[in-house]
């Protein structure tokens, strides 16, 4: 297997594909390792037992659990039309890898693209601990060219591009063999940091005395206003209450900026209280918020998966108490608690907000892939494409990313009517 974060081209040979026939197996020999059978299964019933048994000891992100993903497409994918692609591969009839893709619509063509990719911070497969032992490059090349061979002879699942975005270089601790293909630098990276054993041990390592001191500043300003507890509740209709003022919360912030609001389009409000109440996704999802007196001065949603926190959604009151920065006082209670859970790592996930730096060493890299699959595709991907470029340019060189956010933050104030928040804190 070749290097993290190595590129190599791979041949994309799906282009004119015999479709007249279906396959449901497919069995790829190599003198390198045993004989691999493929599977497609386009209902997630059909593989709910073997993933769930899979995942316990699969290298993986919590992104890929089969309950996050049923969970989407039940409230997201079935509403926009997508349609599940999970590709398994077996070996002496045990699982060797997962690949949860999907067919979705994207104009007049139809896209390949990672199952509930929109909403998942990581893409990638669900790999055997052996996977890499088992398999070299010239081997995954000929199943991935076989698995696109199977999905183009399926009428439900046959596209005309392939677009796999946000994908890490690994996947657990070995290469993602996704990357054996032509990719290009997804223009967000991701954060994340290694925890100690203590929060005083931690917090002094990664925040200067100077930082700390405005810290407990803000934080003493903050408990003026009324008592600060942190509360992580328990009952669904108090995480329900803690969701609904987060989406409130997070959708003004969202105006603020100028963007989209994430919880305007179909099924996403709907996803996230999912989460929050479903007993079968409850293990995996930890909601919390900050109080200053009777007002939620902060929530967050995370999600606890193998010793790593992950950070998905925070938000802050953006009224008078932001101007004690309640969502970085929250964020300090979140470090502490899964300090305090024995987890290894916080991962602050996708995005370059300024906050994470501050706690990360350094990005960590996520991968895009984008190639046509027919002739109708061809049509999609050049323009698709030279936007994704121009995208990546402009968020990578602050001379040019800076001022446009400014910019669209004053445009989503004025389009609005909603002030913009001056306070520095999580709200990612």
């Amino acid at each position: 297997m070749s290097r993290a974060g190595s590129l190599k081209r791979i041949s994309y040979e799906d282009a004119n594909l015999d479709t007249r026939t279906s396959e449901a197996y497919v069995s790829v020999a190599s003198p390198l390792a045993v004989p691999i059978e493929l599977a497609v299964y386009e209902n997630l019933a059909e593989v709910e037992n073997d993933w769930r048994t899979f995942e316990r000891q699969a290298d993986c992100t919590v992104f890929q659990t089969f309950d996050w993903l049923a969970t989407w497409q039940r409230h997201v994918g079935a509403l926009g039309g997508v349609q599940p692609a999970i590709v398994v591969g077996r070996a002496g009839g045990d699982v060797l890898f997962i690949l949860p893709l999907a067919i979705q619509k994207i104009g007049f063509a139809r896209e390949l693209v990672w199952l509930g990719s929109d909403l998942c911070d990581y893409n990638a497969p669900l790999l055997a601990p052996q996977f890499c032992s088992m398999l070299r490059d010239a081997q995954f090349r000929e199943i991935w060219r076989r698995i696109v061979e199977m999905l183009q002879k399926r009428p439900a699942l046959h596209y005309d591009i392939a677009h796999l975005v946000k994908m890490p270089a690994i996947v657990g601790a070995q290469a993602n063999p996704m990357l054996e293909r032509w990719v290009t630098l997804n223009p967000s990276g991701a954060y994340s940091t290694p925890l100690a054993e203590s929060w005083e041990i931690f917090y002094a390592a990664k925040r200067p005395s100077t930082i700390r001191r405005t810290d407990r500043r803000k934080r003493r300003r903050l408990a003026e206003l009324g008592t600060l507890t942190v509360v992580h509740p328990r009952e669904q209709k108090e995480a329900l209450a803690a969701l609904n003022t987060l989406i409130a919360q997070k959708s003004r912030a969202l105006l603020q900026m100028g963007a989209g609001n994430l919880f305007a389009r179909p099924g996403y409000s709907e996803f996230y209280r999912a989460l929050a109440t479903d007993s079968r996704t409850q293990s995996l999802v930890h909601i919390s918020h900050l109080n200053c007196g009777p007002d939620l001065a902060a929530v967050d949603l995370g999600l606890i998966f193998r010793g790593t926190y992950y950070l998905v959604l925070a938000s802050y009151d953006a009224g008078e108490l932001s101007r004690f920065s309640p969502g970085t006082a929250h964020l300090h209670e979140l470090l502490r608690y899964a300090i305090d859970r024995k987890l290894t790592t916080f991962d602050f996930t996708i995005g370059d907000e300024s906050y994470k730096r501050d706690w990360c060493d350094g990005p960590q890299k996520l991968y895009d892939h984008l190639s046509a699959a027919t002739w109708r595709g061809i049509f999609v991907v050049v323009p698709f494409a030279a936007k994704l470029w121009l995208k990546r340019q402009i968020k990578q060189t602050p001379m040019l990313w800076r001022p446009l956010s400014e910019a669209r933050k004053l445009y989503g104030s004025l389009r609005h009517g909603v002030l913009p928040s001056k306070a520095k804190a999580p709200d990612d």
